[in-house]
């Protein structure tokens, strides 16, 4: 089971942009002081680490069989 929720799942074009709007949203923290903008850390971690697991759960994948 812990290995279907950790497969890779996001594609290419799908990580740069988590890795992208996760990196402004955790930066906005660091400007505004707002803890709302930490949702940044999990959306780029999701990039980082190519595995969503809210992908999984669906059965959703953007990336490359």
């Amino acid at each position: 089971m812990a290995s279907k929720i950790f497969a890779k799942n996001v594609g290419s074009f799908d990580r740069i942009l988590r890795i992208g709007a996760g990196a402004t949203l955790t930066l906005g923290f660091f400007v505004n002081y707002n803890p709302l903008f930490l949702i940044g850390v999990p959306i780029a971690l999701t990039g980082i680490f190519s595995t969503c697991w809210l992908y999984s759960l669906l059965g959703l994948s953007t990336a490359k069989a």
